[in-house]
């Protein structure tokens, strides 16, 4: 998951970048996502930065972790 604030222009270039990763290595082993960091409160720890954040997630058959 890529969290971005909106003022952070660069920051929003990055999903190109994992478009092209995801073209390269199949859709079926990697999925991404972007959250706007101001309108989520969950994420509201990353606010007032000015570089990317990426948050991975794995997932095994019965569980999800962080």
């Amino acid at each position: 998951v890529d969290a971005f604030q909106a003022w952070c222009g660069p920051c929003k270039t990055v999903v190109g970048l994992f478009r092209k990763i995801r073209n390269e290595v199949g859709s079926d082993l990697l999925h991404f996502a972007v959250a706007e960091v101001d309108s989520i409160d969950a994420l509201a720890t990353y606010r007032g930065r000015s570089e990317p954040v990426f948050l991975f997630y794995a997932v095994s058959e019965n569980t999800a972790t962080v």
